[in-house]
């Protein structure tokens, strides 16, 4: 049985900081030594959770050894770009919280998107633990939702591959995106839905019919379409989007 449990918070400041918090007990329960593997997103949610994360890791803490960084989605842009979801990272996050290189894993942004969705899957297997079909096990994957009901750069217009169809070429993909800038590469549904735990943030007044809709049980947006395909996503909100 699949669910979408919803948790509504007075503020965003308040949802980013339990976030947090919840990513910090994660982290504290895996077994030591085993290795982690996160993936990220870009946009407003994002740059407000990293904010949170980096108040409560100051210096940066012992917590993060072999603790590896992936990308939900990334734009077809140089990493130095404005748009750059592993820039926006770097800055607010990865960097301030000093992580190594070696477990810094970004879609490079600068090559040709299908080569890009090649090697970022590739590097993908070769880190995370995988499933029989192939397809990698992330620990968590942190997404936002847009005003349209996309996670990561699946929009309602990508079609859903479903993962017991799906092979290696569905762990992330090249997309064309009917928002600037058009070329990204995305995780695709399969790797979304193998992943041991995806949280969903979702900020601002202007996503309410989305999530509304989102939430229904035919819903038909990206994000009801992975929580079919999931046992069970967490989706937190802020005040500005009334409880449904």
């Amino acid at each position: 049985m699949t669910s979408m449990p919803t948790v509504y918070f007075a503020s965003a400041d308040a949802l980013f900081a339990t976030v947090a918090a919840r990513w910090r007990t994660d982290l504290a329960a895996r077994p030591r030594g085993v290795r982690y593997c996160l993936a990220l997103s870009g946009g407003r949610s994002a740059q407000g959770l990293f904010m949170a994360l980096t108040a409560v890791w100051t210096p940066p803490p012992d917590g993060l050894v072999d603790v590896h960084f992936f990308w939900a989605d990334e734009r077809c842009v140089p990493s130095a770009d404005s748009a750059s979801n592993f820039g926006l990272a770097q800055h607010g996050l990865l960097g301030p919280l000093g992580v190594p290189p070696a477990q810094i894993h970004r879609v490079h942004g600068e090559l040709e998107p299908g080569r890009a969705a090649a090697e970022a899957s590739l590097e993908l297997c070769q880190t995370a633990p995988t499933q029989h079909q192939g397809i990698p096990v992330l620990d968590l994957v942190l997404l936002g939702m847009g005003e349209d009901g996309h996670v990561a750069s699946l929009f309602p217009e990508v079609p859903m591959i479903e993962p017991a169809a799906a092979g290696s070429e569905a762990v992330y993909r090249a997309v064309a995106s009917p928002k600037l800038p058009r070329d990204r590469v995305t995780l695709d549904y399969a790797t979304l839905a193998a992943a041991r735990r995806v949280w969903v943030l979702v900020t601002g007044a202007d996503k309410q019919d989305a999530l509304k809709r989102s939430l229904r049980p035919d819903g038909k947006t990206p994000l009801a379409r992975l929580g079919r395909l999931r046992g069970v996503t967490w989706v937190f909100v802020d005040q500005r989007l009334s409880p449904l």
